[in-house]
């Protein structure tokens, strides 16, 4: 199966651990199956069904301490900015630095 949006051209469930289906289940249960992000507004957190396991930092650290269950719209939302970051990220790598145009000519 191709993968499509966001997974597209994404080798992330390739570096997914065999073990990760037992890992995901585990954080589910830990988390008792409620999103874990914490509302900037009030510092609850959601507590909406968590259906998505998470990495709290970015990377291929499966580790539970860095897993965390969430509802697919914060899942969404974190990946988002995640993408958006790395995508920023490029661009200024890729961006020429500015030539001054001071008051070095004669």
């Amino acid at each position: 199966m191709e993968a499509s949006g966001g997974w597209a051209g994404s080798t992330r469930r390739e570096r997914l651990p065999a073990d990760w289906p037992l890992r995901r289940a585990h954080v589910l249960q830990r988390d008792r199956w409620l999103c874990q992000w914490v509302r900037v507004d009030t510092g609850t957190l959601c507590g909406l069904l968590a259906t998505d396991v998470d990495h709290v930092e970015p990377g291929d650290n499966h580790d539970a301490e860095n897993l965390q269950a969430l509802c697919r719209h914060h899942h969404a939302k974190k990946s988002a900015r995640e993408g958006a970051n790395a995508a920023n990220a490029k661009r200024e790598r890729r961006e020429r630095k500015r030539e001054s145009h001071g008051s070095a000519r004669t």
